[in-house]
This record gives structure tokens, C-alpha cells and sequence, in this order.
């Protein structure tokens, strides 16, 4: 995140008032004979001066006609006052929110540079706590709460206990901030399902392949996907949801590491989004190695998912498989990596989980 540059900030901005008793004295008027010559009472003006009532437009053009300058220079007066002083409040509401930042994931956030790399004291914990407001988009940890924590009513998810809300949630953020920078057009359906048929071919590609072919054809059908990196603790691979009602948002990282759970968890979340796009506020944030989910919208991903990479039709076959070379020319021959084949034989028990792994690719990372 972009640092904003820090100017100067007096520890006190006056009042416009301050500005008025300085022309009286020039003048060598008195509260009365000024408050005569604005039409206002003499209390008015003495609150106008010690700013316990705003400067109005009236108020500016009046000053403007009796003491000089412009109505521009009273108003832009009277909104610095205001703007320091709300936030000489702020500040002191933020010193009251720092107990939110313990559910936040800080030592991520630093790493990829959301917040700065400091030593987490007291004394810097209010600033952190705009930083991060600012991050999430939202004006008090309560906006947060409503929007990113009372999500959790809405996730579907596998490991329910063991799941971070915060680290879940600011990956979740990471994923919106990346999506807002892309254009894409109103989802259609069919379109998607055309593109998810040419995206299975893309399986064989690397990455520096799949990555913009995928992103092009999912943008074309009206889906933003992006790529972000796993956050510890949120045990999540993959998230489908609806950021409005145009646009669906696939939101992968590479918790799982190989090819085979990418592939997999891409279509997975391509699923929710045609299969369960009535539920536009559930968000499926997932996690292809936990399989103890009793959500019927997660079995049904899960077996669309499946059937898209290898088609029911090679289901006895598959069963069949055991050596390399007959993985290898299987995955040939339906035009798949062989990577996913053998997670698939070891996802049904048909192989062990320790066997044929070479012949699935690993990502460490990949720009997304």
C-alpha cells in the first residue's frame, strides 16, 4: 500500500475567529459595535469567535462586505478549523478502537507492506488503526464488523474451527482491491461455461501462459479472477462471490502449492458461481484439503469440478490407472495435465498420497 506523504500538522488550528479579533483590534472595535455592524447579537458573534457555532455562507459573505478579504477565505478558514478538529477527534477514537487490531493478522499485513514494518507499541497502534480502516475500506472497526465479520454468517466453508476471520478477511480485501482495477462485462452465463471449456485445455500450459489467457476469458464472460497470496491461518485456496449484482469474483492463492489443487479449486469456485449463483451474498471461501464439509453446495462444486477435468465417461478407466506411463498417456490422451490425474487417483484412495507426486507441478508463486 501507497504511504501518504505526511505534511505538516500544527498541533492547533484556530478558528476564523481568531482571525476577526485580530481585524477588530486593527480597527479598535468593539464585539458591539461589530455585531452591529454584521446584524448579528453580540453572543452570536462572541461564539462565532471562540468557534462554538460554525461559520455559515451568510456569515462568510457578511464578513467578506465588513471586514474585507473574500467569502473563499472565511469559509476555507472556518473548513480547516473544522477539518483539525474532527480529526483531533478521530484520533482519540482510535486510541479507543486499538483492541480490534488483535484480530487482524499484523505480521502478514507487514510483510507485503499494508502496514509499515515497526515494532507494534502503544504508541503507534492509533495510527495503525486508520492505516487499516483505510485498507478495509470502512470508517470504524463496527462498519468492519458489519462487513467483513458478520460475513462468516455467510461463508460456507470446511474447517470452521480452525478458520482466522481476520487473516480470512484480509485476504478477502486483497482480493476486492485487485478486482476494482479490472474491466469486465455483465456475466453471462453461457459465455462462462464456453470459457470454462477452453480453460481446461490451458492445464498443460505454465503459468506465465494460463494466468492472462484464464484472466481474458473469465473477464470476457463477466468474472473477475485474480490471484492472491495464501495468508496463514486462513486456510483458504480458493473464494467465489459476487462482488454486485454484474459481476462475479474467483479469488485464488496458492495455499494447495501443486497444479493438481489449483486446477481443481479454480473449477470448484467456477462451480459455485454457476451452480449457486442465486446465493449473490454467500461467499465460499474453500479448502481442497479438508474434505469433511456436509455443505450440499460444496459436494455439488466439488463433483462439477471433477467431471469438468476428467468427464464421467473416463471414470472406469481412470479407476484403472496405476504406473506412470499409463497416468501419462491417459492425461494425454483427454488433453489434461498429468498432475491432476494423479491427484485425483489419490484423492479416490486409488494410490497413495506419497506416490507419483512428480509428476504434479509445484508453484511457489506466480504474478497473478
Amino acid at each position: 500500500m501507497t504511504k501518504k506523504p505526511k505534511g505538516f500538522q500544527p498541533d492547533r488550528v484556530s478558528p476564523p475567529g481568531d482571525t476577526i479579533l485580530d481585524l477588530m483590534q486593527e480597527r479598535d472595535w468593539s464585539q458591539a459595535e461589530l455585531s452591529q455592524r454584521l446584524g448579528f447579537s453580540t453572543k452570536h458573534l462572541n461564539q462565532l469567535i471562540k468557534g462554538k457555532v460554525p461559520l455559515s455562507d451568510e456569515a462568510a459573505l457578511r464578513l467578506e462586505r465588513v471586514l474585507g478579504s473574500t467569502a473563499s477565505f472565511w469559509l476555507n478558514r472556518e473548513a480547516r478549523y473544522r477539518e483539525r478538529l474532527a480529526r483531533t477527534e478521530a484520533q482519540e477514537k482510535y486510541r479507543a478502537w486499538t483492541g480490534w487490531l488483535e484480530q487482524l493478522p499484523l505480521a502478514e499485513l507487514k510483510k507485503i507492506d499494508i502496514i509499515p514494518r515497526q515494532r507494534l507499541t502503544d504508541a503507534v497502534k492509533p495510527a495503525l488503526v486508520e492505516t487499516l480502516l483505510q485498507f478495509f475500506g470502512v470508517a470504524s472497526p463496527d462498519q468492519w464488523q458489519q462487513r467483513y465479520g458478520d460475513m462468516q454468517a455467510s461463508f460456507r466453508r470446511t474447517r470452521q474451527n480452525q478458520a482466522d476471520l481476520g487473516a480470512i478477511a484480509a485476504w478477502l480485501r486483497l482480493g476486492e482491491i485487485k478486482a476494482e482495477k479490472l474491466e469486465a462485462r455483465k456475466y453471462n452465463k453461457a459465455k462462462f461455461t464456453q470459457a470454462l471449456n477452453q480453460i481446461r485445455e490451458l492445464t498443460i500450459q505454465p503459468p506465465q501462459q494460463f494466468v492472462p489467457e484464464m484472466r481474458r476469458l473469465c473477464l470476457q464472460a463477466g468474472v473477475k479472477l485474480v490471484f492472491v497470496p495464501a495468508i496463514p491461518r486462513a486456510h483458504v485456496s480458493g473464494a467465489a462471490r459476487w462482488l454486485n449484482r454484474s459481476n462475479p469474483l474467483i479469488q485464488l492463492s496458492l495455499y494447495g502449492k501443486t497444479n493438481d489443487k489449483l486446477w481443481f479449486t479454480f473449477f470448484h469456485e467456477a462451480a459455485h458461481i454457476l451452480l449457486h449463483a442465486d446465493g449473490k451474498n454467500d461467499i465460499y471461501p474453500d479448502d481442497p484439503n479438508d474434505t469433511s464439509s456436509n455443505s450440499r453446495q460444496e459436494h455439488e462444486a466439488d463433483q462439477w469440478a471433477s467431471e469438468q477435468l476428467i468427464p464421467p465417461a473416463y471414470r472406469h478407466e481412470l479407476a484403472t490407472l496405476r504406473a506412470e506411463n499409463e497416468i501419462r498417456a491417459f492425461a494425454d490422451k483427454i488433453n489434461i495435465h498429468p498432475g491432476i490425474v494423479t491427484g485425483r487417483l489419490q484423492h479416490e484412495k486409488k494410490i497413495k498420497y506419497s506416490q507419483l507426486n512428480k509428476l504434479k507441478e509445484s508453484f511457489n508463486s506466480f504474478e497473478g
